[in-house]
């Protein structure tokens, strides 16, 4: 599993810390999964598999093909998803233009939408 976690990271351009943020976890938690020296708990392993687009059959080794994770399967979010300075990090991932959006972006647009809102009610 470590050298399929460091290949697909490396391959999106991510950083160690960049990838532990969008987990939530801490960087030597998740330095430790590369490593081998830590084993991710089911619920971790399954957000990995979900964060790297890949199943979590090829990370355990049991499947070569990466690929299988075909885009069809993300979950599309028909809940509410309510956002606050307070709380900047989801279960999902924002994406604008194709690239997701970081935690400084996320509260830039909570910013914009509040001024904009503000400046139609007074308007």
């Amino acid at each position: 599993m470590l050298t399929r976690l460091s290949r697909l990271r490396k391959s999106k351009k991510w950083s160690l810390q960049y990838t532990a943020d969008r987990l939530g976890i801490a960087k030597s938690t998740y330095a430790g999964y590369e490593s081998g020296y830590r084993e991710p708990p089911l619920e971790t392993l399954k957000k990995l598999a979900d964060l790297l687009e890949t199943s979590v059959d090829y990370l355990l080794g049991r499947i070569d093909n990466p690929a299988f994770y075909p885009k069809a399967w993300k979950v599309e979010l028909h809940d509410k998803l309510k956002l606050t300075e307070a709380r900047t990090r989801f279960d999902v991932e924002l994406i604008l233009d194709g690239a997701p959006l970081n935690e400084e972006e996320i509260k830039q647009c909570i910013a914009f939408i509040r001024t904009k809102r503000k400046l139609d009610t007074n308007g």
